[in-house]
């Protein structure tokens, strides 16, 4: 699954390096921190591995 946004794709790369032990899971917050709980390692790295061209910054929720 791709992600939608470039703020996606960034708290998704957050939530990655805190999964793998990069980077401390106390500096997670909001959005990065659900997904560091909810998510696999490899959801995440799909989610971070998207390519950011042509995507908008943020995409407003419905």
């Amino acid at each position: 699954m791709p992600a939608k946004s470039k703020a996606q794709q960034k708290a998704a790369g957050a939530a990655l390096a805190a999964k793998r032990g990069d980077a401390p899971e106390s500096k997670l917050r909001g959005a990065s921190k659900q997904m560091e709980e909810s998510m696999t390692e490899k959801e995440l790295e799909e989610l971070a591995s998207t390519k950011r061209k042509g995507k908008p910054e943020y995409v407003k929720p419905r």
